[in-house]
C-alpha cells in the first residue's frame, strides 16, 4: 500500500508540473530503497558516463547552436537558401525545411529553431502568399526535422546509452533525414502550385551576393562533417573546433555579437540546457539501472517472444510505441530511459543498432508534433500566438508524410546502413 502511495504522490508531481529529473529521480530512490540498495546506486553510472571522453561534445555544439540562433546567421542562411531554390515551385518552402534542418541540427532543440526561426520565417510565408494553415504546419513540423543530421545532439546521446559508433550514426542518418526533407518537400511544391504562389527570378547576382554575405557559416557543415569522416579530427574535437570557430565568426568576423555582453549571456542560456540534459542524464541512468537489476529488459523480451514472432510485426509495435514516447517524454529523457530497455529486445530481432537508434529518432521527431501533448505544439501556439488545436490541425498532414517515411525508414534498413557498411 505505501508503494502505491509513493507512486501516486510522484504522479501528482508530475500534473503539477515538477521537473521531469525530479519525477525519474524520484522513481528511481524509491525503487532502489524499496529493493534495499544503497541509494547511491541512482547516481554511480553518471561516473562511467563522465569518464566517456565524447560527453564534452553535448555543452561545446549547444553553444556553438545557441551563438549561430543568436546572431544574424539565421538570416544569411535563409538568403542564400533563397537565392538557390527561391525560384523553384514550392522553394521558399524547401528553403524553410533547408534551413530549419541546419539549425536543428547545430542545436539540438527543436524549441530553438521554432522560436529563433519562426518569427523570421512565418512572416515571409504568409507574404509569399502561401496558406496560413499550411505556413503554421510547416514551420511548426520544421523545427524538429533536423534531429538526423550531425552533430545532432540526440545523435551523440543515443550513442553514448547504446555504445554504437557516433561517427556511424552521424551518417546513418543523413539518407534518413533527406527522405524526410523530401517526402515534406514534393507536399510543399504541391501547394506552392495549386495556391498559385509567385514565385523568384532566378539570378547568379542573388546567388553571389548571399554566398558572400555567409561565406564564413557556408563551410560549417563541411568542417563538421568533413573533418570527422576525413579523419582530421574525433566527433569530441570536432565539437571543440566548431564552438571556437562560430565564436571568432559571429564576434570578430561578422560582429553579430559584443565579446562582453553577449557572448556570456549566450553562453548562461545554452548551458541551462546542458544542465537540465545532464540532471536527465543523472537521475534516468539511476532508474535505468535499477531496471537492468531488476532483469526488465529481460523480462520484456520474453514477453514480447511470447506474442510476437516476426520482425515485421515487432518494428510495426515498436513505432506505435515510440510515437507514444515522443509526445509524452522530451527526446533526452527518451533516450535515456527507453533505448536500455528496447535494444536488448531489437537485437533478438536482429535488429542492427545503427538502425534502431535512427528509427528511434524519427519516431521522437514525429512525437513532438503528436497531439494532443506533443511539445512542439504548445511551442509554436506560444510563439505565434495560436490555440493548440488549430496548430494541431496544421500539422496533421505533416504528421502523416512523416509517418509514411518513417514506414520506409523502418523497413528499408539499407537506407540507414548503406553508408556504414563497409565500415
Amino acid at each position: 500500500m505505501n508503494g502505491w502511495l509513493v507512486v501516486a504522490a510522484i504522479s501528482i508531481l508530475a500534473l503539477l508540473g515538477a521537473p521531469l529529473f525530479v519525477i525519474i529521480g524520484a522513481l528511481a530512490l524509491y525503487a532502489f530503497t524499496f529493493s534495499g540498495i544503497d541509494s547511491s546506486a541512482v547516481i554511480i553510472n553518471l561516473y562511467s558516463i563522465a569518464e566517456n571522453p565524447v560527453l564534452i561534445a553535448i555543452p561545446l555544439f549547444t553553444f556553438a547552436g545557441y551563438v549561430l540562433a543568436e546572431s544574424n546567421s539565421p538570416k544569411r542562411l535563409v538568403h542564400v537558401a533563397q537565392a538557390f531554390f527561391g525560384w523553384m515551385p514550392g522553394g521558399l518552402a524547401i528553403v524553410v525545411l533547408v534551413a530549419c534542418a541546419f539549425f536543428t541540427a547545430f542545436t539540438g532543440a527543436s524549441g530553438v529553431t521554432i522560436v529563433a526561426l519562426g518569427g523570421l520565417l512565418y512572416p515571409v510565408l504568409l507574404k509569399e502568399k502561401y496558406p496560413e494553415q499550411f505556413s503554421l504546419g510547416l514551420v511548426t513540423a520544421s523545427g524538429s526535422i533536423g534531429l538526423l543530421f550531425p552533430p545532432s545532439l540526440p545523435i551523440i546521446l543515443y550513442g553514448i546509452i547504446s555504445k554504437a559508433e557516433i561517427d556511424k550514426l552521424f551518417l546513418a542518418g543523413l539518407f534518413p533525414g533527406i527522405l524526410l526533407i523530401a517526402f515534406l518537400s514534393f507536399y510543399s511544391v504541391g501547394v506552392s502550385v495549386t495556391s498559385k504562389v509567385p514565385r523568384v527570378s532566378f539570378a547568379y547576382q542573388n546567388i553571389i551576393s548571399a554566398v558572400k554575405g555567409a561565406a564564413w557559416e557556408i563551410p560549417l557543415p563541411v568542417i563538421v562533417v568533413g573533418g570527422i569522416y576525413g579523419g582530421v579530427f574525433t566527433a569530441t574535437e570536432a565539437a571543440a573546433v566548431t564552438a571556437f570557430y562560430v565564436l571568432v565568426v559571429e564576434v570578430f568576423i561578422y560582429k553579430d555579437l559584443k565579446l562582453f555582453t553577449d557572448v556570456p549571456r549566450v553562453m548562461k542560456e545554452s548551458m541551462l540546457l546542458v544542465g537540465a540534459i545532464l540532471a536527465i542524464v543523472g537521475t534516468a541512468l539511476g532508474l535505468t539501472n535499477y531496471l537492468v537489476d531488476a532483469e526488465v529488459p529481460q523480462k520484456l523480451f520474453e514477453l514480447v517472444r511470447a506474442n510476437i514472432t516476426s520482425q515485421v510485426t515487432f518494428l510495426l509495435i515498436l513505432n506505435g510505441f515510440l510515437l507514444i514516447v515522443g509526445m509524452m517524454m522530451d527526446i533526452f529523457s527518451a533516450i535515456l530511459v527507453v533505448v536500455p530497455l528496447i535494444l536488448p529486445v531489437a537485437m533478438q530481432f536482429q535488429i542492427d543498432p545503427i538502425h534502431l537508434g535512427v528509427i528511434f529518432l524519427t519516431n521522437l521527431e514525429i512525437g513532438y508534433l503528436t497531439p494532443p501533448v506533443g511539445l512542439n505544439l504548445f511551442l509554436s501556439g506560444l510563439r505565434f500566438n495560436k490555440p493548440i488545436l488549430h496548430i494541431a490541425r496544421s500539422v496533421l498532414i505533416f504528421i502523416l508524410l512523416e509517418v509514411i517515411a518513417l514506414m520506409v525508414i523502418t523497413y528499408v534498413p539499407e537506407l540507414s546502413l548503406m553508408l556504414v557498411a563497409g565500415d
